[in-house]
This record gives C-alpha cells, sequence and structure tokens, in this order.
C-alpha cells in the first residue's frame, strides 16, 4: 500500500520534523476497519524510521471528525465468522499498542466525533488536542459489547478509575470542556486554533533533545507497566546520556547562552562525538 497516497484511508503526511497519520475514510466518518486497523502500525512504521520526523499527530483528513469507532456494518459480518473476531481482535491490539509504544512522542488532534474505537485510538496516544467542537464517547454497553482490557487499562491510567467506570457503565457522550475537565483530553482549542496551537505545541517538543523525550516516553511507559525503581537498563541509560552528542551540545550551549542544536536521531545510543 502507497501510504502517501492522501487517497487511501490511512496515509501520512510529513511537514519538517513533524509526521502525520491520517484517517481518510470521509463517507463513513473514518468508522475504523479491520484494514484500516492493520494499515496503521505499517504507516506508523514509515514514521518511525525516517529519522527527519520527531514527532507525530495522529488525526482526520477533515475537520469533521476524528473517527465514529469501529466499522458497525463490518463488525456484523466479523461477529458471525470466529476467525475473524480474532483477527479482528488482534489488529486492533496491533495498532494501538504499536501507537502506545511507538518511540516518538505522538498528539492526537481531535475534531468532531471521537467515539469508541477511534477514542481508543486517541487513548494511545501521549497526548490529546481537542475542538471545542469535539465529542467523546466510549458505546461498547449500547451495543452489548465490551471494550478490550488494553484500552480500559489506557482509560484508568488517563481519567482514573472512577471515572473510567463512569464512562463504560454509561456510554454516555462528553463533550470537550467535560473531557478537559476530567484530564481525558490535555488541551482544548477552537476549531479555526487547534491545527495551528497543535502544531505549535509540537514544534516545542521537536525543538528539543530527542534522546531526553525518547528515553522520557520509554521511562513513563515502564511505570505505567508497573516498573517502581530502576534496572540496570535504566541505570545504564541515564549514565550514557551525560557523554551522548545531546548533552554535550545541551551542556555548552547553557554556558553560551544561546540556544541548543541537537542532532540525536534515534540511531543507536547516546552517540559519541566522533574522535
Amino acid at each position: 500500500m502507497d501510504f502517501e497516497s492522501p487517497h487511501n484511508a490511512i496515509y501520512v503526511e510529513r511537514e519538517g520534523a513533524i509526521g502525520y497519520l491520517k484517517m481518510n475514510r470521509p463517507d463513513k466518518k473514518n468508522a475504523l476497519s479491520e484494514a484500516m486497523w492493520t494499515a496503521i502500525p505499517r504507516a506508523l512504521d514509515m514514521l518511525e524510521h525516517d529519522t527527519n520526523i520527531r514527532a507525530i499527530i495522529v488525526t482526520s483528513s477533515s475537520q469533521s471528525g476524528f473517527s465514529a469507532g469501529v466499522d458497525i456494518g463490518e463488525l456484523e459480518a466479523i461477529a458471525a465468522n470466529p476467525g475473524r473476531r480474532e483477527s479482528n481482535r488482534q489488529a486492533i491490539r496491533t495498532a494501538q499498542r504499536a501507537l502506545a509504544r511507538t518511540e516518538k512522542p505522538t498528539i492526537a488532534q481531535v475534531w468532531g466525533a471521537c467515539m469508541g474505537g477511534g477514542c481508543g485510538l486517541a487513548l494511545h496516544c501521549d497526548m490529546r488536542f481537542a475542538a471545542t467542537t469535539a465529542r467523546f464517547g466510549i458505546t461498547p454497553a449500547k451495543l452489548g459489547l465490551v471494550y478490550p482490557l488494553n484500552d480500559t487499562k489506557q482509560l484508568i491510567d488517563i481519567v482514573g478509575p472512577s471515572r473510567a467506570k463512569s464512562i463504560l457503565f454509561t456510554g454516555r457522550t462528553l463533550e470537550a470542556a467535560e473531557a478537559l475537565k476530567i484530564g481525558l483530553v490535555d488541551e482544548v482549542y477552537s476549531a479555526g486554533e487547534l491545527a495551528g496551537k497543535t502544531k505549535e505545541f509540537v514544534e516545542q517538543v521537536t525543538a528539543v533533545s530527542q534522546f531526553s523525550v525518547r528515553n522520557s516516553k520509554k521511562f513513563i511507559r515502564q511505570i505505567l507497566d508497573g516498573q517502581i525503581d530502576d534496572d540496570a537498563d535504566t541505570a545504564n541509560i541515564f549514565n550514557a546520556a551525560q557523554e551522548g552528542v545531546d548533552a554535550q551540545e545541551g551542556i555548552r550551549a547553557f554556558l553560551e547562552k544561546r540556544s541548543a542544536n541537537f542532532s540525536w536521531n534515534g540511531r543507536g545510543g547516546p552517540q559519541k562525538q566522533d574522535s
């Protein structure tokens, strides 16, 4: 699949150090088919291995909505086939796990409806920026279904168990203001401002040391997965960073009272200066 073609249901764009992963199925309100779930990790992999890309924005190709959730029409056929039920479950899990564990920081940029599986996709991003027009809902209870355990953990990590129960037990829709209040989203802007404000924030992320950003993301994920103290790997990362090219540049820039020009690009370790 050509993930750089804007005619695809999932495609990528690049703008400087920012990569965009876009959902593009406007006739179905970006309802996520099994094929789209399968495509997401492959598209992410392109951006992950592009050393020019430092951060990824996950969004819709239009402002009409983020995603209405799983394709319910397709789900009826999937439900009747045990093999497809499992392949669809695995496709969803693989896509969301790839998004949550990609080394580069990810931001969901949300206009309009962000429902069910679409909300799950946003939950697996590092942060969520929403327009005032955004609406969020996790609706398996209205369909006689259950939300996957992995998605449920992500929701609890973000809003806490009581609020997760309120959302899951009712299947209700949350307006952007309530989503912001409970921490489901991190920032809310007008529809006209959202793209610019998201990009402005992401440019701050891309300007600092990517060695620091990616290892901070790694440490946070390990903590959320249950690790509570350093091990040999995390201790080595802490110590090795001090002789890396970014630390050398950062310290020099601080002493010289100038902006740092960080060069570490994710290939290998801290990358000592060539002798």
